[in-house]
C-alpha cells in the first residue's frame, strides 16, 4: 500500500505521511494481537508496564514542543490548545500508573445460608483481551492516550485506527510506546479505509471495541461487532447550557465562549444550545457576541490564533448551510454568519433559531452558539431535554435548590454547576448516554471496562 500525505486544515501543505495498511495488513495486526495477549500476557507483569509508561512519559516530557507541532498541524486545533492537549496525554499516562495501583476485588459475602457455610469468596480483575480502538480527528494525541494507555494498564493488547484525517499522532503515541520498552504485538496502530476499520471492529478475535465518531458509524458497528465483544461509544451530545436570571453575567461568558468556540467548536460537548432567562437574555447574548467577535482565527500554529480552521472545506460548507437554514427559519445573526476562507468559519452567535432548524437538533460540530430565550426554568430543562442525546449539560446559577433541581431533572450524563459543558479532566467518568453513546471513558473507567471480573470460592471445613 502506498503512503497517505496528511495535510494542514489551514492551508492543504503537506505536514507529513503515514503507511497506510491494506486489508491483509489489518488482520495480520489483529492476529499478531491476540496471539500476543494469548501466550505472553503473563511475561509483561504490572510492575514491567509501570517502567515502560514512566518512560513514555520521560520521552513525552522531552519533546513537548515537537507533539504540539504535530497535533496541531494535523488536527487544526490552535497552538495553545495542542499544547494542553499534550500535557493532558502525558497526565493521562500518570493516571494510568497511579490507576495501576488501586486495582482491587471484594469479598462476597457467605455462610450467612445453609448452602453458604464453609466458604469465602473474592473477585478479582482481570485483562478482557484484545481491544480494537477507533478514533476520531479532534484531539488526534490525547484520544489516542486515552484509548491505548487504559488497555495496556489493564492488561491487554490494542489496536488503533486513528482518523485518516489525523493518524500521526496516534502513530508516533505506539512509536514512544516501542521507545520505551514495550514489546512488539502488544500496541499497534494501522491507517486503513473503512473496510479494514469494519473488519477490525467486528472481527471475533477482539474482545472490546473503543469507538470514537459519529453516531451513524458507531451504533452500525455496534450492530455489526462479534457475539461478545463488548462495546463501548462516544458520539456527540449538542450540549445545553441553562442560565437562570441571577447568574453572574460577565464570569459566565468567557467560560461559555470557550466552551462554544474551543476548536472551532469541534468538541463531542462543546457549548451549543444556550437556555437565558428573558429577564438577562438580550445581555448575555450581546456580551457572548462581543466575546466571539473580538476572538482570533487563523493559521493554528500561530500561537496568538484562538479559533483554528475546520478539518475540511466540507465541514465549512455544512456549517454555512445550516446557519443559512436557522436565519431563513428566523435566527438572528449577531456575529459572525460568515466563511473567512475555504477552511475557517466567523464564530457565530444566533439569536432563538426555531426548535425544528438543524442548528438546534443537530450537533453543529463548529464554531456556533445559539442562544435561547425561556420564561420559566421548567420550559428550559424541557427544551433542554427534547432531543435524543445525553452527554454533559451545564446550569448557572445562584440558586442550590435550583442548581439541584437542574442536576436532577437534566437528561445528561453530566451536569456542570456553573461552569460550561465542555469541562473535563481525565480522572472523571467520560461518556454519553441514549444516541450518544455507551459505557464510559475517563482513565480509571476504561480500564475498568476493559477488564473483566472474576470471581474465586473457596470451600474449606476449615472456614
Amino acid at each position: 500500500m502506498k503512503n497517505i500525505e496528511v495535510t494542514s486544515p489551514f492551508d492543504g501543505h503537506v505536514v507529513g505521511e503515514v503507511k497506510a495498511s491494506s486489508l491483509n495488513e489489518v488482520k495480520e495486526a489483529i492476529t499478531l494481537a491476540r496471539e500476543t495477549f494469548d501466550t505472553q500476557r503473563d511475561s509483561l507483569p504490572k510492575y514491567k508496564m509501570v517502567a515502560i509508561f514512566e518512560k513514555v512519559i520521560e520521552i513525552m516530557k522531552s519533546d513537548v514542543e515537537g507533539l504540539t507541532k504535530l497535533c496541531a498541524s494535523e488536527g487544526g486545533k490552535p497552538w495553545m490548545d495542542s499544547q494542553v492537549e499534550v500535557n493532558r496525554a502525558i497526565n493521562g499516562v500518570q493516571l494510568a500508573i497511579e490507576e495501576m495501583g488501586k486495582g482491587e476485588g471484594r469479598e462476597i459475602a457467605m455462610g450467612h445460608t445453609l448452602s453458604s457455610v464453609n466458604r469465602m469468596a473474592y473477585t478479582m480483575k482481570e485483562p478482557i483481551g484484545v481491544v480494537a480502538a477507533i478514533s476520531a480527528f479532534n484531539h488526534p494525541f490525547n484520544l489516542a492516550v486515552h484509548q491505548v494507555i487504559p488497555a495496556l494498564a489493564a492488561g491487554c493488547t490494542v489496536i488503533i485506527k486513528p482518523s485518516e484525517q489525523t493518524p500521526m499522532s496516534a502513530v508516533r503515541l505506539v512509536e514512544i510506546l516501542e521507545e520505551a520498552g514495550l514489546p512488539k504485538g502488544w500496541a499497534q496502530a494501522v491507517v486503513c479505509d473503512r473496510e479494514g476499520s469494519e473488519f477490525l471492529a467486528t472481527s471475533p478475535k477482539i474482545d472490546f471495541l473503543t469507538f470514537i465518531g459519529s453516531a451513524k458509524v458507531g451504533w452500525y458497528l455496534n450492530s455489526k461487532v462479534a457475539n461478545g465483544t463488548r462495546v463501548a461509544l462516544e458520539h456527540g451530545g449538542v450540549a445545553p447550557v441553562i442560565i437562570e436570571a441571577d447568574a453572574d453575567v460577565d464570569e459566565l461568558i468567557p467560560a461559555i465562549g470557550k466552551g462554544g468556540f474551543y476548536h472551532a467548536g469541534q468538541v463531542c460537548v462543546s457549548v451549543q444550545r444556550v437556555f437565558v432567562h428573558e429577564s438577562i437574555c438580550d445581555e448575555v447574548a450581546q456580551k457572548l457576541s462581543a466575546y466571539a467577535s473580538k476572538l482570533v482565527v487563523g493559521d493554528q500554529l500561530d500561537p496568538k490564533t484562538e479559533v483554528g480552521p475546520l478539518i475540511n472545506p466540507n465541514e465549512v460548507n455544512r456549517v454555512e448551510a445550516w446557519v443559512q437554514e436557522a436565519e431563513e427559519k428566523g435566527a438572528q445573526v449577531l456575529t459572525g454568519g460568515k466563511r473567512i476562507s475555504d477552511v475557517c468559519y466567523e464564530p457565530t452567535v444566533l439569536l432563538n433559531p426555531s426548535n425544528d432548524a438543524l442548528v438546534s437538533t443537530q450537533e453543529v460540530f463548529g464554531p456556533v452558539v445559539c442562544v435561547y430565550s425561556y420564561n420559566d426554568i421548567d420550559e428550559a430543562i424541557a427544551r433542554a431535554n427534547a432531543l435524543d442525546v445525553s452527554f454533559q449539560s451545564a446550569i448557572f446559577t445562584k440558586n442550590i435548590d435550583v442548581a439541584m433541581k437542574a442536576v436532577k431533572k437534566l437528561n445528561a450524563t453530566a451536569v456542570m454547576v456553573n461552569d460550561h459543558t465542555a469541562f473535563r479532566v481525565d480522572w472523571m467518568p467520560f461518556g454519553g448516554a441514549k444516541n450518544s453513546g455507551l459505557g464510559l471513558g475517563g482513565i480509571p473507567d476504561a480500564m475498568d471496562e476493559m477488564s473483566n471480573q472474576k470471581l474465586m470460592v473457596i470451600k474449606s471445613s476449615m472456614l
